[in-house]
């Protein structure tokens, strides 16, 4: 059974509460973009299950976008499509009807992801392209040294690679995909070389994870990352990010064609 939140979402996360920040802090970066476009393949009309504010719909050439939160909803410019008010479990479309489907930065608020990305195959005949976070890898970034709840919560939320791969069925690759230094879409792993930005509050409740700890948290991370940063304790571990053009993290595509 899908439950919703207040505003309608299917996941954990109440978006109404947590959304008003998007259009800041979480604006599509093109560089991220081109690999989500190359692994649609050109497709001509495509399903966006989980879609947001539409972030990444440059990426295809006709969308169709599910989103079941109605604040993300209301918050979709208004150059783009209308949303599906539905969620990804039950996909209230005919089978093999989008050429392609995608979700990006999603599947960790699902329900039941199993049954999601079943109806996103049902519904497409096409390649299913899932951009997420490799749970494995998640506290391998330097948050983990100043809040490890927050990535703790990232590596429970985040499926496995392998059993969404196995829920897609078909051919499947997954591909990393690097985050440049300069990332204008503002997850954890964009600000790897950029640290004083996550001192920020409003980027910090950008990223869904951090509604999931308490103030405690909030204000150790504060505490302690100001603390290094002002020693030199931060750029001596770390300094190295600050330069370095591209982080490959956890951020990976999988995709799967039948």
């Amino acid at each position: 059974m899908t439950t919703r939140t207040q505003d309608g979402s299917a996941g954990d996360v109440d978006y109404r509460a947590i959304g008003s920040g998007y259009s800041t802090y979480r604006r599509p970066d093109t560089r991220i973009a081109r690999f989500i476009a190359e692994a649609l393949g050109g497709a001509r009309n495509v399903l966006n299950v989980g879609a947001g504010t539409g972030s990444y719909e440059s990426a295809a050439r006709a969308v169709t976008a599910v989103e079941p939160s109605e604040s993300m909803r209301a918050r979709r410019p208004d150059r783009l499509a209308r949303a599906v008010d539905a969620v990804a479990e039950a996909l209230p479309f005919a089978d093999g009807e989008f050429d392609a489907a995608m979700t990006l930065f999603s599947v960790h608020q699902w329900s039941d992801v199993a049954a999601g990305l079943r109806e996103m195959r049902r519904v497409t005949h096409g390649p299913v392209v899932v951009l997420t976070c490799d749970p494995t890898l998640v506290r391998d970034f330097w948050l983990y040294a100043y809040a490890p709840e927050v990535l703790d919560t990232e590596a429970r939320r985040h499926p496995p690679i392998e059993d969404m791969a196995a829920a897609l069925g078909g051919t499947g690759t997954i591909r990393t995909v690097p985050i440049p230094l300069d990332c204008t879409d503002g997850f954890n792993e964009a600000y790897y070389g950029r640290p004083e930005l996550l001192l920020d509050p409003a980027a910090r409740q950008a990223c869904s994870a951090w509604s999931f700890v308490d103030d405690a948290v909030r204000e150790h991370f504060d505490r302690t990352l100001r603390r290094d940063l002002a020693s030199g304790a931060w750029d001596d571990r770390f300094g190295h990010l600050r330069t370095q053009p591209a982080y490959e993290g956890s951020l990976v595509i999988v995709r799967a064609t039948p």
